[in-house]
């Protein structure tokens, strides 16, 4: 910033030079051609009076000690008079030129100047750099007050239009967000109240009540799923609620056949990788209960079972404001002892938390070492904002710091990085 002013200055003070210099030698000049003029009236004056002295001794009006008495006098007065030609005196009796347009053209470019850098430049960003920073608007706020911040917004939008029903919608995911599940009931009441009673509705209105009843299904969910897949039979919010709720309770194959419907539907507003991990999570805690598979088949899938390792992923309910569906979550395992190297990982989107994803030999990073020659691994997940496996600030992450090979565990994402 000095160096900016610096440059300032120099301009404008090469300006004002460009201003004064002129004006200055012109005084000068105007001295020196009215001294010379002044010398030059002396000495025709002087000639003239010198031709009328000789005229009159030549006409015998004056003797010779009479011409040269008054000569005598005249070159005394005419040396008088040059000296005084060149004193101060007389050339301050000359009228300087007036320093009004000098003066009145310096403070225009001193305003000019200020008045363009002011509203064409940034003199108020100077020195201000972090003003210049947008503010962040949840600074010094924790993940409840930022998402209660959030729900207000969406609060006071619903408000000044009450007829958006996709405003209502949002609305109550952001209450179930919030745990304000009998809020987000009613958000979803008034959507069909404005569109009317559609499937992919009941389903988020279900998946309030069921979350409302700790995860319990009662007979007013199991209604409200039962009229949603009378609507739409393959309905994704409806089918997931379903699909959890039998994983939850061990019903695996319910829970395969429901995201498989899903899978076999042709959505695509659906993370189809995320709904595949699912669905083999299942079938692999299927094969080790021995659900009905003959007993050689049991051990075949519990040998391959034993060189995987399968996480529950969720988000801790104080940070799910956090989470958004465009969001990645990279989940990745390494050795527990030994050599820190990514053994096996792989990546689901956010919007499809709560998920189980599972990590084997097929997953691996393609080095020497796999996943099926460890005996314990540390699990680690990244709900990544920016795309990248490497955590970054405002990203959530969640560890298993140790996990034998064959084992099934839940993994919170609980720390926003900073």
């Amino acid at each position: 910033m000095t160096t900016f002013w610096i440059f300032i200055a120099l301009v404008v003070l090469v300006s004002l030079t460009l201003i004064w210099i002129p004006h200055f030698r012109q005084q000068k000049l105007l001295r020196t051609e009215e001294a010379g003029v002044r010398r030059q009236t002396n000495l025709e004056l002087f000639n003239e009076r010198l031709a009328t002295l000789e005229k009159e001794l030549s006409d015998e009006l004056l003797d010779q000690a009479e011409f040269d008495a008054l000569k005598k006098e005249l070159e005394i007065s005419l040396l008088q008079d040059i000296k005084q030609a060149g004193d101060d005196s007389l050339v301050n009796q000359i009228k300087p030129k007036s320093v009004l347009w000098p003066s009145i053209m310096s403070v225009g470019l001193i305003a000019i100047s200020g008045y363009l850098y002011n509203h064409l430049g940034a003199f108020e960003n100077i020195g201000n750099t972090a003003q210049n920073q947008p503010a962040n608007p949840h600074a010094g706020m924790d993940m409840a007050q930022i998402m209660a911040q959030r729900v207000q917004a969406m609060e006071a939008q619903v408000q000044a239009e009450p007829e958006n029903s996709q405003a209502w919608f949002s609305l109550g995911h952001a209450y179930i967000s919030a745990n304000h599940f009998d809020k987000a009931v009613a958000a979803f009441d008034k959507v069909m109240e404005l569109v009317g009673t559609h499937a992919e509705l009941l389903g988020p209105k279900a998946t309030a009540l069921y979350y409302k009843a700790n995860q319990q299904m009662t007979p007013q969910i199991q209604a409200l799923i039962d009229q949603s897949l009378a609507l739409d039979p393959q309905d994704p919010s409806t089918l997931l609620l379903v699909g959890m709720d039998a994983f939850f309770t061990a019903s695996y194959q319910k829970a395969i056949d429901s995201w498989q419907l899903i899978l076999s539907s042709d959505r695509t507003d659906v993370d189809r990788t995320a709904l595949i991990n699912a669905i083999e999570t299942a079938k692999l805690r299927m094969q080790s209960e021995g659900n009905g598979m003959p007993d050689d088949d049991v051990h075949k899938k519990a040998k391959v079972a034993v060189k995987t390792v399968s996480v529950a992923i969720s988000i801790a309910p104080e940070l799910a404001a956090n989470a958004s569906p465009d969001d990645t979550i990279f989940v990745f395992a390494r050795a527990s002892e030994g050599p820190k190297t990514p053994l096996a990982a792989t990546k689901v989107s956010a919007k499809s938390l709560p998920v189980t994803v599972t990590l084997d030999d097929s997953t691996g990073m393609g080095g020497d070492m796999k996943l099926s020659q460890t005996a314990s691994v540390e699990v680690i997940a990244v709900l990544s904002k920016h795309g990248s496996i490497k955590p970054q600030t405002g990203d959530l992450q969640g560890k298993i710091s140790k996990m034998n090979l064959g084992e099934t565990a839940n993994l919170v994402l609980d720390t926003q990085v900073q």
